[in-house]
């Protein structure tokens, strides 16, 4: 099995190769790395068809950028920078990002209520609650969100990112990463109980 540092050294072999003129090896990076991003996107879009463009549009930024992969980070940790920043950008464009990030989490005094908990996995009080509802519901939730909250929650509940990895494609760091990541949780719970009241649980 490939490793993570093999994988990495391969995707700089292949943005060397692109950058010499050969567009195949773009192809094969674009192959690796579209199922994370569409699964990234997602979060983000309310239709297929968004989640493609987005997906699409990050790909063909990264093509456009890829003389500026400095090599300082993995490429599929810069490919992820740009992949939030072109869904949030979505978001701003389409005006549907009415829940903006109007506090810093860090600097708030305002108590977070409730218990973050390790995750935000849900569990359905009917057993037959089909996948695709719960992820729907999911997604709603998550719509809720602030951006900041949401992509850290995105970036670690959903693409199991680890610390070091979020803090460079945030651009913040691990300290921040963790504050509100703990933040995040806190208030997803607290949508999702207020949205799907049925998901509560005796405390």
């Amino acid at each position: 099995m490939i490793t993570m540092h093999e994988l990495a050294r391969e995707d700089v072999q292949l943005v060397e190769e692109t950058l010499a003129g050969n567009p195949l090896s773009f192809q094969l990076l674009v192959e690796r790395y579209q199922e994370r991003i569409f699964a990234l996107v997602r979060h983000y879009a309310k239709s297929a068809v968004e989640v493609e463009d987005i997906a699409q549009d990050t790909f063909l930024k990264a093509y456009r950028r890829l003389e500026t992969f400095q090599r300082q980070s993995s490429f599929s940790t810069w490919l992820y920078r740009i992949a939030v920043n072109t869904a949030l950008d979505f978001l701003k464009r389409t005006g549907r990002s009415p829940v903006q990030a109007v506090e810093d989490p860090e600097l708030s005094a305002s108590p977070v209520r409730g218990q973050a908990g390790s995750g935000v996995a849900i569990t359905a009080p009917d057993a037959h609650l089909r996948k695709e509802e719960i992820a729907r519901i999911t997604h709603e939730v998550l719509g809720e969100l602030p951006e900041i909250f949401r992509t850290v929650l995105v970036l670690r509940e959903f693409e199991d990112m680890p610390y070091q990895q979020m803090a460079e494609v945030l651009g913040i760091s691990i300290g921040t990463i963790e504050s509100r990541l703990f933040r995040a949780r806190a208030r997803f719970k607290e949508a999702m109980i207020r949205l799907h009241p049925e998901f509560a649980t005796p405390d």
